[in-house]
């Protein structure tokens, strides 16, 4: 009999076999503006509330606006924010209409893909929506 320990068994399941909810934490400097953009302009589903974050539901995930980011009056290049919230829409220009309503403006273009129509928040993070025709969708 020996006294050395034995390791545990560690499966070798992928992490995605562990996670129980997918989220996106954006990091913004007008955070008010930011949670009345996503909440209320876009309207993402209120989920929680804590001190210095909100929570949105994101499809089957969530949306989590903190403080602390660093904000721009205009569009952020990639350089400074490379990733989109993407928002896959049945019609495109109807969708955008939609936000133009609201004094959002959208940047519609036609692709070799699909089509987009890309805006930014009041930090000038940019969000796009995309037509959902293509085979993944259906």
């Amino acid at each position: 009999m020996t006294d050395e320990k034995q390791e545990p068994a560690y499966s070798a399941a992928k992490l995605s076999a562990h996670v129980a909810c997918y989220g996106v934490i954006l990091l913004t400097e007008r955070y008010d503006a930011c949670v009345e953009f996503y909440r209320n302009r876009l309207g993402l589903p209120f989920w929680y509330e804590k001190e210095g974050l909100c929570c949105l539901r994101f499809g089957a995930g969530y949306l989590m606006i903190e403080r602390e980011g660093v904000g721009k009056a205009a569009r952020k290049t990639p350089a400074e924010n490379p990733t989109i919230l993407r928002f896959n829409v049945a019609n495109v220009p109807e969708a955008a209409r939609s936000l133009e309503a609201q004094g959002i403006v959208v940047d519609i273009e036609q692709h070799s893909w699909g089509v987009t129509g890309s805006f930014v928040d009041p930090d000038g993070n940019v969000c796009e929506l995309k037509n959902a025709d293509d085979p993944y969708f259906a």
